[in-house]
């Protein structure tokens, strides 16, 4: 289902709030975990979530950082390829535990292999950086905004 404009114009009628969730998102832009790596969470956090706008907006990240078409392709069957390193694979079940949360509780042993690949902070860092892509992911299929075609450049591999 294509939507031409949003359900509310969200950001200007809470600016505050949206403020305040752009500075969040900053906040995280700058933690020691990496563009790449925070792009491939919030790619596949926002396909776990149906949110176009985000999954658009971070496909083009990946891109423009200069992922390959083949791991952007595979991220949505990531566990049924080895194109991802075990860091990644760490971030990424981390990510779907806490964005599934219902359904995984967010277990112990997912918690547990993160430990292998990033320190206390960093999954610290990553925590937030999960719950950020949910949040937003929750105002854009909420708001329904819009997703235009518009082509994404790769860069030459």
């Amino acid at each position: 289902m294509d939507h031409a404009s949003p359900r509310l114009e969200h950001t200007r009628l809470a600016p505050d709030a949206f403020r305040a969730m752009l500075g969040v998102s900053e906040t995280v832009k700058k933690s020691s975990l990496g563009k790449q790596l925070l792009a491939l969470v919030d790619s596949r956090v926002s396909q776990l979530n149906g949110c176009a706008y985000c999954l658009d907006m971070h496909t083009r990240e990946l891109a423009a950082a200069g992922e390959t078409l083949q791991r952007i392709a595979c991220l949505a069957a990531w566990e049924e390829t080895s194109l991802y390193t075990p860091r990644e694979r760490a971030a990424l079940k981390w990510a779907e535990s806490l964005t599934l949360l219902r359904e995984t509780q967010a277990p112990q042993e997912r918690f547990d292999a993160l430990r292998d690949h990033f320190s206390d902070q960093e999954i610290a860092e990553l925590s937030f950086a999960i719950a950020q892509i949910n949040a937003w992911n929750r105002l854009g299929v909420g708001m329904r905004l819009p997703v235009g075609p518009r082509p994404i450049a790769l860069k030459a591999a």
